[in-house]
């Protein structure tokens, strides 16, 4: 992978966002996580920011799980893996065979997908509440769950709007539901980093780019912790859906 620094100031801008609203949402106001993956998009091709972005998560996921290290739930992590194994697995080997520009299309794809779900979760509290009751007696629904965050996960990273349907649809506490996410992201983001070597995503040139973006994953893993206590949600999230359904409409068109 071939990654240049000759970037204008607005591409370090966008870079410099995406890398706190990683953060933030690792730590804070999880609807972020999409706007963060799609603005890296924004300014690298969409297959190589595949690559780019899953070190700068796991720095988020890292500061997450200092935060939120007593609070996993590990009842729903166990009975996600296997599922979700496999779906990073499907993903690895569709990602090897896709060329950038079909990538491109199906992250845009995905995001739609994902940002419906996601607004569906925030407009309707009884269908969520619905939701849960299947899911919970349902271990099926759970296994297309966990299949669906692996697979998107490998493919896009971007598959944070399912599991937050699916773990506030088990009913969990706010702290109980950021710590176990904070688990759930860590251990798949460390697993997926091998592949990520395997399929080329990964190089020194990229790592280098994502040791300068670091630190601000870091200061919005501690941002998003502190608005996590003090700030509602709401707007956040609404404003991160818009801006991710923009940005999938863009990858889709080309």
């Amino acid at each position: 992978m071939t990654l240049s620094y000759d970037l204008t100031w607005w591409a370090w801008a966008i870079a410099i966002l995406g890398a706190l609203l990683i953060g933030i949402s690792k730590s804070g106001i999880a609807g972020l996580g999409v706007l963060a993956v799609a603005s890296f998009t924004l300014i690298f091709p969409p297959r190589e920011s595949i690559g780019i972005v899953l070190p700068i998560l796991i720095v988020g996921d890292i500061v997450a799980v200092l935060h939120f290290r007593r609070n996993a739930l590990w009842t729903y992590l166990i009975r996600l893996a296997p599922w979700t194994a496999l779906g990073v697995i499907i993903g690895y080997f569709a990602l090897g065979r896709l060329d950038a520009q079909l990538v491109g299309k199906l992250i845009g794809a995905i995001l739609l997908v994902i940002t419906a779900l996601q607004f569906w979760r925030m407009r309707s509290a009884q269908g969520v509440e619905h939701a849960g009751e299947v899911l919970a007696h349902n271990h099926w629904l759970t296994a297309l769950v966990g299949i669906l965050a692996g697979f998107f996960t490998m493919v896009s990273n971007a598959s944070g709007p399912i599991m937050i349907v699916y773990l506030l649809a088990m009913g969990l506490p706010k702290m109980e539901f950021m710590g176990t996410s904070a688990w759930f992201y860590f251990l798949i983001n460390t697993a997926k980093v091998p592949l990520s070597v395997n399929l080329g995503l990964i190089t020194w040139q990229s790592l280098t780019f994502d040791l300068m973006m670091a630190p601000f994953a870091i200061v919005g893993g501690l941002v998003g912790y502190q608005i996590l206590k003090r700030t509602n949600q709401r707007v956040f999230e609404q404003l991160a859906l818009l801006f991710t359904a923009l940005a999938a409409l863009r990858l889709i068109i080309g």
